[in-house]
């Protein structure tokens, strides 16, 4: 498709200043601002048949032609495996993914995934995560437990991604931490990247050009054998976000986490991360209708569940 840009049709105040993203994103508005950028990146958008960025300024009269390119076919291999769903149509399914299975096929895990269990359960989905991750919308840790939500169309993913990216989908997690936090509750916000010497790990950045901005609001909620049960509710989504928070801000590392704690250390010791996505929240992507689900809190929760009174 192509479109031209007209200055003195569109508000010709500004015009000049009018980013390419800007534009698509008003013209095209089925795409996600986050998929136009990976378009332009790829080269599937031009401006005057040239190659062009996401910040590229528009002027009068350039011609800008899109192509999207068809779905990639999916070759992973459909799997019966159980799943918990919590809720199913023909654009969307909400499920309750347990604890050690991991969301998509990569290095050293061929198969066995979320999403060779989707392949079966659905017959289609979404092609735009490509030919290892269909239909994956946002993903979970493989030791983390809870609510994930996949998309069915290319549609339907298209305005998950940009609820989640406008942070317009409401997540809350249930996390027990070792040790029990100096305050009852509050609200962290700093950056979270890759930690400089240990790729597997996430870290605070001390620089504010570094890393991703990083929110989570949290409260204590009960306290069993000197750690803590905590609510974590996000405001971003970066990768490792609670378990970076719960371990530097509040230092009390989660119970399980082998990565930023020694489990076998803890008391209690834990046979899993205890972290829960608990509950998901979100407007409809078709219907507009208001969802929200949650994820039936699991056994290894239960003294700290109890202790709530």
């Amino acid at each position: 498709m192509e479109f031209i840009y007209n200055s003195l049709g569109e508000n010709t105040a500004s015009s000049e200043a009018v980013r390419l993203d800007q534009y698509l994103h008003v013209q095209l508005p089925d795409l996600s601002r986050t998929r136009i950028q990976d378009l332009i990146k790829e080269g599937a958008i031009l401006v005057n048949d040239s190659q062009a960025k996401p910040k590229t300024h528009l002027r009068a009269n350039d011609r800008i032609t899109v192509t999207i390119p068809e779905p990639k076919a999916v070759e992973v291999a459909a799997q019966d495996i159980p799943l918990e769903v919590l809720f199913e149509d023909e654009h969307l399914i909400v499920i309750n993914k347990p604890a050690g299975l991991v969301v998509h096929p990569a290095a050293g895990n061929p198969d066995g995934t979320l999403v060779n269990a989707l392949l079966h359960h659905c017959k289609n989905l979404s092609g735009i995560g490509g030919e290892l991750r269909p239909g994956i919308v946002h993903r979970l840790d493989k030791e983390t437990s809870g609510c994930l939500v996949a998309a069915k169309h290319d549609l339907a993913h298209t305005r998950l991604t940009e609820a989640f990216s406008t942070r317009t989908i409401s997540k809350i997690y249930l996390a027990v931490v070792q040790g029990i936090p100096f305050k009852e509750g509050g609200m962290i916000e700093n950056r979270i990247g890759r930690h400089p010497t240990d790729r597997k790990r996430m870290a605070v950045m001390t620089s504010p050009l570094a890393g991703k901005e990083a929110v989570t609001e949290w409260r204590q909620i009960s306290v069993y054998q000197n750690c803590a049960l905590i609510e974590c509710k996000l405001h971003t989504g970066r990768t490792h976000q609670i378990r970076v928070h719960m371990r530097e801000d509040l230092k009390t590392p989660i119970l399980g986490d082998t990565i930023y704690a020694q489990p076998q250390r803890q008391n209690p010791s834990m046979p899993r991360l205890m972290l829960h996505a608990w509950k998901l929240s979100f407007t409809h992507p078709i219907t507009q209708k208001a969802m929200a689900f949650e994820a039936k809190i699991p056994k290894e929760f239960g003294p700290w569940v109890a202790s709530t009174g």
